[in-house]
Order: C-alpha cells, then sequence, then structure tokens
C-alpha cells in the first residue's frame, strides 16, 4: 500500500503520517512510497483510524493553557485593589517620619531659596552674558565663509552623497551637488568634456565627476519600479490561499503529448495541428476528481527549444513524457536540463504501453542514467505508464500531480492585483491583438489597466480555454484578453496598475527605451561597408522578409535561423514581423531583392496584386521543420560549388611543327584515355608543371575534330602557349562542380 493510501484511510494529513512513519524508523522515501504489509500492520497498530485528527485538534489544548491565564487577571486585579487598600496604615506611619524630616528641611530650603535666587536673578538679568554670545558675529563670518566656499568646493563638494537619475544636466547635477555650475563646468574641461548648462552628462562622466569631488552617487529608483512596488511587496501569510498547480507536457516530438493531454480534455487537439506536431503552446485547465490543473502544452521539435524554456520557468510540475517503444531522445534530454535549471519537480509518464514494441525496463533505465531514478527502483523520481491510445494509466498520472502539488504547498493571493506570464500573443484581424496570459498571483477581472513589455490597455474581453467569456479570472487560470495597444513577446511579465495614466507613462518609457536599443544594434556594419564586402566576395547573404501568426513561432524561427552558421553565407532578416503578410511587406522585398516567407499566415488582397506585379517570391509554410529545410537549400545555393577534376587522358609530344599560318604546332600520340576539343590541359616537362590552360585547337591530319581517341595521332595547339618541347606531356581534364552543404 502507498503512504498517501494508508493516509486517506487513516484520515491524516499525507505529510504528517509520513513524518510519523520517519519517527517510527520506517524508510520512506516521499508520499507515493510503498509500505510492506508487515510495515502497514504496525502503523494501524500504533496510529487507528481517525487517531490523526487528535494532533490537529491540539492548537485547542494550547487555547486551554491559555485560559488558566486569563482567569490569573481578575486575582491580580483583586490583589492590586488589596494593595491600593492596604497603603491606608502606611500613610499614617510615614507621617511622623516626613513631620520630623520635612521640619529641618522646610526650615533649610526657604533659607536657600532666599539666598539663592538673589545672586541668581541679577546673573540672569544682567545683560552683559548676552552680547558675551556674540550672536551678531556670527552671521558676519557666514557670509564670509560663503565666499570662500567655491575654492574649497572645487576640491570636496559640500554634500557627502546624493541620489540622481542618470543621466543628468550640468545645471541639474550642480543643484543636486550644490557647487556652483562655473566650477562644475570647469571641472569638467580638466576632464576634457566641453558642456553648457543643459547639457546632457552622461553616467560615466556623472560618476567621474563626483569621485573627484567626494560624493558617493546612490542611483534614484527609477520610475518602472516606483510604479510597480505594490507587486513586489510580499503577501500576509494569512491572505495566501491554495491554487491549482501549473503542470508543463514536455519531451520529443511525436511522443504523444498533445495525445495525452487529449485524453485528459476530452477534446481533440491533435487535429488542429499541422504535420502532426504542436506548433505553439496551448494554455487549459482541466477539472479532474481531486481539484484543478492547469497544463501548457510545448511542442516537442528542436525548433521550440525557446519556447520549452520558457514553458520549464512558468511552471510547478513538469511531466516529462517518453515513448516506450522509442526511449529517450535528444529533446528528450533537452527538457529535463531545462526542467532542473527552472527548480521544478519531474514526473514522467511513459507513454505508448499499449505498443507490443514497449519495453519500460529500458525506458527506465535510460532516465537513471539521466539522474532519474525511478521509485520502484529506490529513487525519488515518481513514473507512470500511460497510454494516450487506450486511456490507461491517466488516472494515476492525475492523482500523482495532485499529491505532488500538496506536497509542494502551493499558493497564492487571490485578493491583490494580477501580475504573472504572457504564454502566447499574436494579431488578430477583427479583434486586433489577442494574448493569452498565465496569472501567476492576484486576480485579473474585465476593465482592470494591464501593462505587458512595452505595450499596456485595458481589458476589454476575456475568454477562458474553451473561448467561453468571462469576468474574472484567479491564480493559475490561463486566459485570452483584448484590448492590449500591441502584441507583447511571448514570456513578457503583466501587470495590473490601477491608475491608467501610470500604466500609459511606464509603456512609452519602455517604448523609448527599446527604440533606443535598436540603432545601437544597426551599427555594426553600414550599407556601404555591407555592399563591399559582398562585392569582394566575402559574403553572400539571403534577404529574408520573415511573417509568422503568433510570436512564438517568430521566436522559434529566429532561434532555428540562428544555428545555421556559414562563413561564406548568411541570412539577413530584413523585417520579421505577427500578421498577415501585407503590401509593406511586398514593396520592401521589391526594392531590397528579398525573399517572404510566411509560416500560417497568407498574403492580404491587397498585397497580392502588388505581388503579381513587381514578381516577388513569396512562400508560406504550416510546419516549421519544412520552412527551415528550405532555407538550408536556399542558402547552400549561394555556397561556391567544389571544382573536381576528371581525368580524361594523357598524350605526349613527338614532334614540333612551325606552320606559317598556324604557328607553333605540337605532333602528339594520345597514350591512354582521350583528348577533346575543349578539355582543360596541364602539361608538365620532366615532371614539373609548366602550363595550364585550354586547347585552342584540335586535328587529325589537316581537319579540325572533336576528340582523340587512345592510340592515335593527333596536331593541337594551346592558347598562350608555343614552347613545345618532345618528350613533353599533356594531361588532358575536365571540371566538375559539386554542390556544398553548408556542413562542408
Amino acid at each position: 500500500m502507498r503512504v498517501n493510501e494508508l493516509a486517506k484511510e487513516l484520515g491524516i494529513p499525507t505529510q504528517k503520517l509520513v513524518n510519523k512513519i520517519k519517527r517510527m524508523k520506517i524508510s520512506v522515501a516521499s508520499a507515493v512510497s510503498v509500505l510492506s504489509d508487515k510495515d502497514v500492520l504496525r502503523i494501524r497498530k500504533e496510529i487507528k483510524p481517525g487517531a490523526g485528527i487528535k494532533p490537529v485538534k491540539k492548537p485547542p489544548v494550547k487555547q486551554t493553557a491559555a485560559a488558566p491565564k486569563k482567569k490569573a487577571e481578575p486575582k491580580l486585579k483583586k490583589a492590586a485593589k488589596e494593595i491600593k487598600k492596604k497603603p491606608v496604615p502606611p500613610q499614617a506611619v510615614k507621617k511622623p517620619p516626613v513631620e520630623k524630616k520635612p521640619k529641618p528641611v522646610a526650615a533649610a530650603l526657604p533659607e536657600v531659596k532666599a539666598a539663592a535666587p538673589q545672586p541668581q536673578k541679577p546673573a540672569v538679568k544682567a545683560p552683559a552674558p548676552k552680547p558675551v554670545p556674540v550672536p551678531a558675529p556670527k552671521p558676519v563670518p557666514k557670509p564670509e565663509i560663503k565666499k570662500e566656499e567655491p575654492p574649497e568646493v572645487y576640491e570636496t563638494a559640500i554634500v557627502k552623497s546624493v541620489e540622481l537619475i542618470l543621466p543628468i544636466t550640468v545645471k541639474d547635477l550642480s543643484v543636486k551637488l550644490q557647487v556652483k555650475s562655473s566650477i562644475l563646468i570647469k571641472k569638467l574641461i580638466d576632464m576634457k568634456v566641453m558642456a553648457g548648462l543643459n547639457q546632457v552628462l552622461p553616467e560615466e562622466v556623472v560618476r567621474n565627476v563626483c569621485a573627484q569631488l567626494g560624493v558617493e552617487i546612490k542611483q534614484m529608483p527609477r520610475k518602472e519600479e516606483v510604479i510597480l512596488r505594490p507587486h513586489k511587496e510580499d503577501d500576509l501569510p494569512g491572505s495566501l490561499r491554495s491554487r491549482p498547480p501549473v503542470a508543463t507536457l514536455m519531451g520529443h516530438v511525436d511522443h504523444g503529448k498533445t495525445s495525452l493531454l487529449d485524453v485528459i480534455r476530452k477534446s481533440n487537439v491533435v487535429d488542429k495541428e499541422y504535420g502532426g506536431i504542436t506548433q505553439h503552446i496551448g494554455a487549459y485547465q482541466v477539472v479532474v476528481p481531486g481539484g484543478k490543473i492547469t497544463f501548457l502544452d510545448t511542442p516537442g521539435h528542436e525548433a521550440f527549444t525557446a519556447m520549452r524554456k520558457r514553458g520549464a520557468h512558468i511552471t510547478d510540475i513538469v511531466i516529462l513524457v517518453v515513448a516506450a517503444d522509442d526511449g529517450v531522445m535528444p529533446q528528450t534530454q533537452e527538457a529535463i536540463d531545462h526542467a532542473r535549471a527552472a527548480g521544478v519537480p519531474i514526473i514522467v509518464a511513459i507513454n505508448k504501453i499499449d505498443k507490443p514494441q514497449a519495453n519500460l525496463d529500458k525506458v527506465k533505465k535510460q532516465l537513471a542514467a539521466l539522474g532519474l531514478n525511478p521509485e520502484d527502483w529506490g529513487g525519488k523520481t515518481i513514473m507512470v505508464g500511460v497510454s494516450a491510445k487506450t486511456g490507461e494509466g491517466v488516472s494515476s498520472l492525475l492523482e500523482m500531480i495532485l499529491l505532488e502539488a500538496e506536497m509542494l504547498e502551493l499558493k497564492a493571493n487571490p485578493a491583490r492585483a494580477a501580475r504573472g506570464v504572457v504564454i502566447e500573443a499574436k494579431m488578430s484581424k477583427g479583434s486586433g491583438p489577442v494574448v493569452t496570459l498565465l496569472i501567476q498571483n492576484g486576480a485579473l477581472r474585465k476593465g482592470d489597466s494591464v501593462i505587458a513589455g512595452r505595450y499596456y490597455g485595458k481589458i476589454r474581453a476575456m475568454f477562458d480555454d474553451h473561448g467561453r467569456k468571462i469576468d474574472a479570472a484567479a491564480p493559475s487560470v490561463p486566459i485570452e484578453v483584448l484590448g492590449l495597444s500591441g502584441v507583447p513577446e511571448a514570456g513578457d511579465e503583466f501587470f495590473v496598475i490601477e491608475d491608467e495614466k501610470k500604466a500609459r507613462e511606464l509603456a512609452a518609457l519602455r517604448g523609448e527605451e527599446a527604440g533606443n536599443k535598436e540603432p545601437e544594434a544597426s551599427k555594426k556594419i553600414t550599407l556601404e561597408e555591407l555592399y563591399s564586402q559582398i562585392k569582394e566576395g566575402k559574403i553572400k547573404e539571403l534577404k529574408i522578409i520573415l511573417k509568422a501568426d503568433v510570436q512564438g513561432s517568430l521566436e522559434a524561427l529566429l532561434e532555428s535561423f540562428n544555428k545555421i552558421e556559414s562563413s561564406e553565407v548568411q541570412i539577413n532578416i530584413l523585417h520579421a514581423g505577427i500578421g498577415a503578410i501585407n503590401s509593406s511587406d511586398v514593396i520592401l522585398a521589391s526594392a531590397s531583392n528579398a525573399l517572404i516567407l510566411g509560416f500560417h499566415v497568407k498574403p492580404d488582397t491587397q498585397a497580392v496584386d502588388i505581388i503579381s506585379k513587381e514578381g516577388v517570391e513569396v512562400r508560406t509554410y504550416n510546419v516549421i521543420y519544412e520552412l527551415i529545410d528550405e532555407l538550408k537549400l536556399a542558402l547552400e545555393g549561394l555556397l561556391e560549388p567544389r571544382i573536381k577534376k576528371v581525368f580524361l587522358g594523357k598524350v605526349q609530344v613527338k614532334k614540333v611543327f612551325s606552320l606559317s599560318r598556324s604557328g607553333t604546332i605540337a605532333g602528339c600520340f594520345v597514350t591512354k584515355g582521350k583528348i577533346t576539343r575543349n578539355s582543360l590541359v596541364s602539361l608538365e616537362r620532366n615532371g614539373q608543371p609548366v602550363y595550364e590552360g585550354k586547347l585552342s585547337s584540335l586535328k587529325r591530319f589537316k581537319d579540325d575534330v572533336r576528340e582523340v581517341q587512345e592510340g592515335f595521332e593527333c596536331g593541337l595547339s594551346l592558347a598562350g602557349f608555343n614552347d613545345y618541347r618532345e618528350g613533353d606531356v599533356i594531361e588532358v581534364y575536365e571540371e566538375q562542380k559539386i554542390a556544398r552543404k553548408l556542413s562542408d
């Protein structure tokens, strides 16, 4: 019997039972470990059914312990009242000593008071001490010090530390440092920096100036940090509530991840995918007997490395799907690495156990070699055999997911403003930007102001994973929203901001920062430099305009393009975006002689007319590896072919003739193979190459011929060469061009 099953029977929380069993010195690895019959009988004897409820009710015992303290309080009050009553007799006791002592003290006091006040009063009243402090001279030196400050400030500033928002103007910096602007400008001139009052100083210059003036710079919190500060605050323990786990299905292509999810959802996601592979991340929430689970279905193709990596970082549990007949594959190992990097637990679902070639032990052995030791082998990794075709083992898998979630104690605060991650984003023709969000904390409501990446907006509509309209969503719920001003990047964080004006300001700020970064990236190589390199033959490039339906696909394609490496050819992506191929894309392709590639998108009606007029080549794809394969072929076409020499024959010079009209002719004998009129030749003399070029003429007797076979005589002349000698050997060959691969 498993530990969790025994916990249900005894009515004890699983974790508490695990702890009790460990105290009984019974070896238990986790809540799903199997107990022997002997151990089960022993546990049942010591822990009777319902006995586990008693430790839960221990807190009331603490309350009874606290109760006597509350009862003790009135006794203290009574004691205090009695003490108050008791001081009455001591008052009579105190009176006699007070009567004896105060008399001499009272007699002495008036004498002191009478004598002391008289000399003190004139001392205080005397005007002499007032001028002694010299209040007037104090203000006098102050202006004098102010006059002397500038030369002192030149070396060290008045302030020792200052908070700045960098970069900053000279004028604002002088105010912050309390230094005259003229002195600051002189200091900058000494540093060979020419700047006026309104000149903006870069961070490096500001730090150097402040260091020379002995001022420590403290970076002020950025506007973004101030606006998002409420989301960085920790939740109070009492406000946290349990939330559904987020489980990500990962694994190699065609190992049955989406099919397995179909069985869980009782849906048919597979039919919607082209080529039998998942092209995007799908987010779904399912209700199972033990609770709710949110599933992320990530693609298994190697091109979606970035998408799988993002999926691992936003998940609580990774469901590693491995085919029982195929075993561990490259993307399986990659998924394990991503899950470990994210620090999330792994549950292995060994799929296709219904197939006759299935070998569970082989798969477990391969996984154990990668550090995932099965639980039934003494390890800690839960492994469940399932079949997406028959549904076998699916209920056990769901139970294990909920059990693992119970051990993780996943919690969130549904009472605060929502934050989470953008899973997917696309541009819809009728609805505008459609963004899929996963809420990680807080609750999202219709009408909330949201910022995601550099885009903001008010939530106009919300839909669940079945396409139904909803007004609010809790933590761990995936939803689609409308209302953002643009299409954010997959993996961007989103935040609900109460003030829409602040959200707009933050989006504008992020947009400016993104705009400032773009020109810097384009300065790596100028158009003139690129043109000159192409002209010299150093670089050959394939210009591409890439359009995709969603951000995740675009990201995956760009990641695949970056992996294509060659020193001779390169991909130049002129534009990459989301949405249908439009007229501006076609005009750009026509002007730059580029190729347009579309993934899950087609040209719109206006673009179709321009394509036919301009003759631009547009190719659209539904399966990612088809696009990548064709792109590789196009790049290989730009590579210089490999030249191979193919031997045709050998000719030996027997005699040299000088003719008035034809010039010098070599009389030869074909010793091997043949010689043709268009052949390439290499002339050797005493084993050393003397000439390499082409035949200019080939004759047999007086007639021009196309070829001469082995064993026959011929006369020939070489282009640009007349120095023939008897005994020279001429090797005849032709060149063949062999297409190269990128891997060559």
